[in-house]
């Protein structure tokens, strides 16, 4: 009985899991805030690059 105890309590303070977990939640904020700003500026961000291939392959 004092050994399934003792498991028990080992399994309550282990803590491997949680670092991922963490790592996992900062990913995914990331990921939203990128999509964010992509949406956000997604048409200026197109407009400029549109811009500098016009410049571009007029050049030639």
């Amino acid at each position: 009985m004092l050994k399934l105890l003792a498991l028990k309590d080992a399994y309550l303070k282990n803590e491997d899991g949680a670092t991922a977990i963490e790592y996992g939640l900062i990913a995914a904020g990331i990921s939203l805030a990128i999509v964010a700003i992509v949406f956000t500026f997604g048409d200026d961000l197109n407009a400029v690059f549109t811009t500098m291939d016009t410049q571009l392959t007029s050049r030639n």
